[in-house]
């Protein structure tokens, strides 16, 4: 039997486990940062925050949040920026330029004001103090655009183990009275627990549960990545929007998902790129995006290990972005965060088709160094083939060229042998078959070692 230190309507809207109330109040607290109650779209008022290099930089970022806020199917309604040289640490803005920037937004009929930066809760609590407007920041929008477009339960996990964990530390803003207490038995010491300590128990409880099913997804791709380590795999990264999955769609005939929108592919795709065999295994990636918060990165371990274990980066860049520079730092920020900085890539300059200048085409191929580029459309069948060829190529100029005898009673290598290289020559012998082939380093080593053989170069 279970007692209360008060009757128990009296705790109605408290979170305890039996009550089942958890997933509504989580649901309440993300409807209302950023998203509006249903059938209710938001309006909301983009504040940036510099300092900035150029105009041009500060006019990007803002089309950045726009582009983040209008892809969760919130409306913008008007936006300002403000120069932060010396942030305030209460409020961000400070109190006149926070005040201000309400006027305006309420003037332009905003509920909702994003901010384009990583609030602590304090400041988030005291910004909707100082303004009377409901507060989202940068993390915030980003989680929501995730949440919206994860379309696996793999990934919906991903995404709610992030959230939870931008919430855990906001529960005293989420609008229940965290000052009723509940559990205490009459007469008992102690008041019992606060809504609050029993919420952050509940979402505790709650994140064990989704990092167990983690786990179980994490074994899994383990073992799939495992099995395509005898094929040479090539992942596509870079901004998000830049066209990757287009490419991936035109590369592979895939019949993927590549809506116009920041991080429209949440999950890991993998296509054979070769028509016969499947050696070359081409794979579609999350998208990367300035200011990428940390909890997302932590919770796409799993499916941004594809990216560290490729042979080969497939680096796209979006080649009509005015912000293409910015973008390709950023990427390769995030590439080094990871531990895949050091991999070779082959640079993709993608939609040529929407190039408006030249003046650029100079700048990028510099700036690729010595690794090998080419400006393609993803809607150019020719140049689709072009890039087919080329990134092939690419991958098998880590494949080897040898001949070994493998035994008649090996069938199993010999089957891997015709199923992953290209054969060029069979010989039949009293020991066994003699072939020549040219195949990937990994698995040429792996059959050398089995065998305990010694590759014999060709004449």
């Amino acid at each position: 039997m279970k007692f209360y230190s008060k009757p128990i309507e009296e705790h109605a809207e408290v979170p305890v486990s039996d009550l089942g109330q958890f997933e509504q109040l989580v649901d309440s607290w993300t409807g209302r940062h950023p998203q509006a109650p249903a059938g209710r779209n938001n309006r909301c008022y983009v504040v940036c925050t510099g300092p900035w290099e150029s105009p041009h930089a500060r006019d990007a970022q803002t089309a950045e949040l726009t582009s983040l806020v209008r892809a969760i199917g919130d409306a913008v309604v008007g936006h300002d920026h403000v120069q932060l040289h010396r942030p305030n640490p209460k409020t961000l803005l400070g109190k006149g330029a926070a005040q201000a920037v309400a006027r305006k937004a309420r003037a332009a009929g905003a509920n909702l004001l994003v901010v384009d930066a990583e609030l602590t809760p304090s400041q988030t609590r005291n910004l909707e103090d100082v303004t009377g407007l409901a507060i989202c920041d940068r993390e915030a929008v980003i989680l929501n655009v995730f949440q919206q477009n994860a379309r696996t339960k793999r990934a919906r996990i991903q995404v709610e183990i992030a959230h939870l964990q931008f919430l855990r530390p906001r529960i005293r803003g989420i609008g229940l009275d965290m000052d009723q207490q509940s559990g205490g038995l009459k007469r008992a010491r102690g008041p019992g627990e606060t809504a609050s300590e029993l919420l952050a128990r509940k979402l505790d409880g709650r994140l064990a549960q989704l990092r167990k099913q983690l786990l179980r997804f994490e074994k899994a791709s383990g073992l799939q990545r495992k099995r395509r380590t005898r094929c040479t795999r090539i992942s596509l990264v870079g901004y998000t929007n830049a066209g990757k999955t287009s490419l991936m769609n035109a590369l592979t005939r895939a019949e993927l998902s590549a809506a116009d929108q920041p991080f429209e592919t949440l999950d890991t795709t993998s296509r054979s790129l070769t028509r016969h065999g499947g050696d070359v295994v081409l794979s579609d990636t999350v998208g990367f995006i300035r200011r990428l918060p940390e909890r997302l990165l932590a919770s796409f371990a799993t499916t941004l290990a594809e990216v560290c274990e490729s042979d080969l980066l497939a680096f796209v860049i979006d080649a009509s972005d005015p912000e293409w520079y910015m973008h390709l730092q950023t990427s390769l920020g995030i590439l080094e965060q990871i531990g895949a900085g050091t991999l070779p890539r082959y640079y993709i300059l993608n939609k040529l088709d929407l190039l408006d200048t030249d003046e650029r085409l100079g700048d990028m191929l510099a700036l690729t160094g010595d690794h090998p580029s080419m400006f393609v459309s993803s809607q150019s069948s020719r140049d689709m083939v072009r890039l087919r060829e080329a990134l092939i190529g690419a991958a098998r100029r880590r494949h080897r060229r040898v001949v070994l005898q493998l035994p008649y009673e090996r069938g199993d290598l010999i089957s891997s042998v015709y199923a992953r290289c290209q054969v060029e020559d069979t010989r039949a012998t009293e020991t066994g078959l003699e072939l020549t082939f040219t195949g990937p380093d990994v698995l040429v080593a792996d059959i050398e070692s089995e065998l305990g053989n010694t590759t014999q170069s060709p004449h």
